[in-house]
């Protein structure tokens, strides 16, 4: 049989339209470069007719689209890429952008083997990490409604001054100032709105709590959370935030890599003898770049095992509990070190750098059992 040529599809996915340029193999330029209605049957009856001259091999990138048209793809017969976007080739002069050129380039560099893939989610690995994703919304919007209540008190002349914000006392003292008629007419009303509807996100908050312990107890995410939680600094929710949004950890073959996907690792402008590191990169996931900084302030204390600890620990294999109790000593000193030469928050950034690497350690040997877990549900 004579063997199909390869046809390259780059894609610039849009909610209503989808441009795509198709790039033969052996083509010096895109055959055809046209825009289509999103519509998954017009899309599948444009691919039907071209995959008569070849097998076509696409690609678009990772935006508010999703993975709606790869999954279609997949399931249609035809094998479809997302790439990563911070990561495309980009000339320096060029400072034309448009939908045409977007779908020519994306052929082009896909065929050239330019272009790096991201992993795509199973539908059940979504779901969940929309479920932690949703946690994070409602603790943003919480803090909202708190400026909104300090703000409209503080108009008001009423701040608290016998301690710190949003301790139970403070939460007694708002209270107060409801019942006892600190506040008069509309005051009054929109003081009630205010609190209302910070009990509101609290709630929704804690019911997503429950939700999260649940769902973290699945077989498809109980080893991989009951590893994480043996390190200091790391909940049950920042074990979630760390399962559902890396997926798979084997697709990290050393630490230094995981380090760059997290945005962790320093930027760098070397050129000949010159050698100059600056800020970090802040690329990749900021989701899980966040969970590990807030995770790297509790190494700041000195190197012990408390209860909340101890209860997360039980059940662990003595190598897991191994790396945790080495990384709280080995953290501890560079926090120490880097905040006496420098400032806490560098130390933070830098002890979160490293506790990625204990992160890798922690689950490459968990990293077969937690994908097969994940593969069967």
């Amino acid at each position: 049989m004579e063997k199909k040529s390869k046809l390259y599809v780059g894609m610039d996915v849009h909610k209503d339209t989808v441009m795509v340029a198709l790039l033969p193999a052996e083509a010096p330029e895109p055959t055809v470069v046209k825009r289509l209605p999103n519509e998954a049957s017009k899309i599948r009856r444009w691919l039907g007719r071209i995959s008569r001259e070849g097998e076509v091999r696409a690609c678009y990138e990772a935006s508010g689209a999703g993975y709606v048209l790869e999954r279609a793809m997949r399931h249609w017969g035809y094998e479809c890429e997302i790439v990563a976007p911070s990561l495309i080739p980009r000339r320096l002069g060029d400072r034309r952008k448009h939908d045409r050129k977007d779908a020519t380039e994306l052929a082009r560099l896909y065929r050239a083997g330019e272009l790096v893939t991201i992993r795509i989610p199973t539908e059940r690995e979504e779901r969940v990490r929309d479920v932690v994703r949703c946690r994070e919304v409602f603790q943003r919007e919480i803090l909202k409604s708190r400026h909104y209540i300090l703000k409209f008190l503080a108009r008001r002349g009423l701040v608290y001054r016998e301690g710190r914000n949003w301790t139970g006392k403070h939460m007694s003292w708002l209270r107060a100032l409801q019942r006892d008629g600190a506040l008069e007419g509309e005051d009054r009303l929109v003081f009630g709105e205010y609190l209302a509807l910070f009990d509101y996100k609290l709630g929704r908050r804690e019911e997503l709590d429950r939700r999260i312990e649940a769902l973290a107890l699945a077989p498809a995410y109980r080893e991989a959370v009951g590893r994480l939680c043996c390190l200091k600094g790391i909940s049950t929710h920042a074990a979630m935030v760390l399962a559902t949004e890396i997926g798979d950890f084997r697709r990290f073959e050393s630490p230094g890599k995981l380090m760059a996907y997290m945005g962790l690792v320093p930027s760098e402008h070397s050129s000949g003898a010159s050698r100059r590191l600056g800020a970090i990169t802040k690329a990749g996931n900021s989701r899980v770049r966040h969970v590990l900084v807030q995770a790297a302030w509790s190494y700041r204390f000195v190197p012990r095992r408390g209860p909340a600890l101890s209860r997360r620990q039980q059940g662990q294999t003595p190598e897991v509990i191994a790396h945790g109790w080495k990384a709280q000593h080995r953290l501890h000193k560079v926090f120490g070190r880097l905040s006496f030469r420098k400032n806490n928050q560098i130390a933070a950034v830098a002890v979160a750098r490293e506790l990625a690497g204990f992160v890798w350690a922690v689950m490459q040997d968990a990293g077969e059992h937690a994908g097969a877990n994940r593969d069967a549900a």
